[in-house]
């Protein structure tokens, strides 16, 4: 087995580098943008005159930043050559996503966002496999160029983790849909003029089948906002819904009708890993950043640095990264050799671990950097409360644990690797 990093990778991760210090940097810098990024982010980045939403100013900079990347070809490297991109693999992003988390937080890569100068479009993803022709003519060139999106309304009040369970319902009449229901944690939802909401048309609670897919324009009559939850990490996108007999035309089915849950099913492991990957690289910097200070940090006459108090907690952290990092690798490569869903026990493994592995490390620099490290003026106190949601959404760790188990029970079954018969 060969753990070298591919050269041809090497290489494009010096090119990013190059362009970030050529355009991302600079253009955090000028007109006072680093307030996006230091002690005042959390302020200057939310607009608590809406109610908590993202200000504008802020999402105008990410978006700048993503042209950029785009014009220089990097935003879509892991689309498709036919639209623009690179035909990036699994492995490929996992490298490259663990690489710019772990230079810190900036303009080059904000996971409060899901910002990066290295794109993971899902909306596009899903397009270009799920969306009708129809579909396909409107949509893809907007989604492959930011233009505009569409939000995703799975998690409901009453059901989070367990979609199959969800209480909206959509109902035809004759060419059209009247949907009813409610969701939460409606991400994006502020700025997208569409939102893909999951509602059963058929089948019983806890079905799989059943559930389907619509992509609802936002200003319908009876589409309803009604509040942003305040989160751990501000600013705010996650809304709180409601659909009162919102009726859609049945060309705004999303994939096939009844199989709604197969859409966001599809990219799933696609999603953890790279989240995954992410994470490593925040506590990869987050220890970084630890001994760098251990080591100039001299109380009582000498360098914290000495102190197996300081040294132990941060040697079983980066232990930690190294096991994790080779997990990451091996895990990606096989999703590419043998298709996404061939490694589900393992993505799940990534995952979990990853999340929790970040918050301890951003906790342990905070400890290390002693009070300055609990102030804002250091980036750990972020990093900590973002990632610390990753060990609820997406799948939380329990659901990922329990993922894991049912692989090594035998209660769930691996899809066969690309190619072969099951």
């Amino acid at each position: 087995m060969d753990f070298e990093i591919p050269k041809d990778l090497a290489a494009y991760l010096q090119t990013l580098d190059d362009f970030i210090e050529r355009e991302i940097k600079p253009l955090e810098e000028q007109d006072d943008n680093i307030r996006f990024f230091d002690h005042r982010r959390e302020d200057a980045r939310t607009d608590w005159e809406r109610g908590g939403l993202p200000n504008a100013q802020w999402e105008a900079l990410l978006y700048e930043a993503r042209r950029r990347a785009d014009a220089a070809g990097h935003y879509r490297y892991p689309f498709p050559k036919e639209y623009g991109g690179q035909d990036g693999t699994n492995l490929g992003m996992a490298i490259i996503r663990e690489h710019l988390a772990r230079k810190g937080l900036g303009l080059h890569c904000d996971l409060q966002n899901e910002h990066a100068i290295v794109g993971n479009n899902v909306g596009l993803l899903l397009m270009i496999k799920y969306g009708s022709d129809e579909q396909k003519k409107e949509w893809i060139d907007d989604l492959a160029e930011g233009r505009r999106g569409f939000a995703f309304g799975i998690t409901e009040p009453n059901h989070g983790s367990d979609a199959t369970w969800m209480e909206t319902k959509a109902v035809r009449s004759g060419d059209e849909w009247i949907i009813n229901g409610e969701k939460t944690f409606n991400t994006g939802i502020h700025r997208a003029t569409y939102d893909m909401i999951m509602a059963r048309t058929s089948g019983n609670d806890g079905d799989g089948a059943g559930i389907t897919a619509f992509l609802v324009p936002t200003d319908s009559p009876g589409f309803e906002i009604l509040e942003y939850l305040w989160t751990f990490n501000m600013p705010t996108d996650h809304a709180h819904i409601r659909l009162t007999d919102v009726r859609v035309p049945h060309s705004a089915i999303f994939g096939e009708e009844g199989r709604g849950l197969q859409v966001v099913q599809e990219f799933f492991n696609e999603n953890r890993i790279r989240q995954a990957a992410s994470s490593l690289g925040a506590a990869q910097y987050c220890i970084d950043r630890s001994v760098e200070y251990a080591q100039v940090r001299a109380p009582f006459g000498k360098p914290l640095a000495t102190n197996q108090g300081i040294q132990f907690p941060l040697v079983e952290l980066q232990t930690q990264c190294e096991m994790l990092r080779a997990l990451i690798h091996k895990t990606a490569w096989s999703m590419d050799e043998y298709g996404a869903f061939s490694v589900s026990d393992k993505v799940s493994m990534c995952n979990y671990w990853s999340n929790r592995l970040c918050c301890d490390a951003a906790d342990r620099a905070i400890q290390v950097h002693g009070g300055i490290g609990y102030t804002r003026h250091m980036p750990f106190e972020h990093i900590y409360r973002h990632h610390r949601r990753y060990r609820i959404t997406e799948g939380s760790e329990e659901i990922q644990m329990r993922r894991i188990a049912g692989y090594m029970f035998g209660f769930m079954k691996q899809r066969a690797p690309k190619g072969v018969t099951e």
